[in-house]
């Protein structure tokens, strides 16, 4: 296990742990995490824990012509029930998608010190978000980070109505341009989409 000192710099991906811990410790600068998303790696860690950096294998992406949108979905999608906008409320964001309760999970990954991180990046334009509106009430969203190089990294989705997140993601998704969305690791949200696992040297090479 390789411990970061203030040097910003990481070990190889190929050297993380089975379980894709790369490294532990350093900080959250945007030196720092911008070398670390431009590298395939990521902070992920719970309140009371040190940095812990992840670069798994394989790695769960999703490649936007092979996005799966269900029948429902489409019909939403070309209602009038909601609404998109991007980086008018990053922080607020933010704040929603450290709210939301998930399994396995004793606190937030998204502690404060999480949120003055990517509102850097996002004072940067490199931290993005999407806002999802029901009338003037801000009902989903979602943030992640835009390498600027056709990748973008999804972070956190929030939603307090019923598809309001899966309507921003989608949205977004279509005004954009991407060559690969990076969701990290595997959930069966971001399968129905049609996310997949790559190996990790694949993913490495799309940087």
């Amino acid at each position: 296990m390789v411990f970061l000192n203030e040097n910003i710099k990481f070990p190889k991906v190929d050297t993380a742990s089975p379980e894709g811990i790369l490294a532990i410790g350093g900080d959250l600068s945007p030196q720092r995490l911008i070398l670390a998303y431009k590298n395939g790696i990521f902070p992920w860690f719970e309140e009371g824990q040190p940095i812990i950096w992840w670069s798994p294998d394989p790695r769960f992406v999703l490649f936007p012509e092979k996005l799966k949108i269900s029948k429902s979905m489409k019909q939403i999608l070309r209602s009038d029930k909601f609404s998109m906008t991007v980086n008018q409320h990053f922080e607020e964001v933010v704040s929603n998608c450290s709210n939301v309760k998930r399994n396995a999970q004793k606190s937030t990954w998204i502690t404060e010190q999480m949120k003055q991180a990517y509102l850097k990046l996002h004072q940067l334009g490199l931290a993005k978000s999407v806002e999802v509106w029901q009338d003037d009430d801000l009902v989903g969203g979602l943030y992640g980070i835009d390498l600027n190089n056709g990748v973008f990294c999804g972070e956190s989705m929030f939603t307090k109505v019923s598809n309001a997140s899966k309507y921003g993601f989608i949205k977004y998704l279509q005004t954009c341009n991407y060559r690969l969305i990076d969701c990290q690791v595997y959930t069966k949200h971001l399968a129905s989409f049609g996310a997949e696992n790559i190996p990790r040297g694949k993913f490495v090479e799309f940087l």
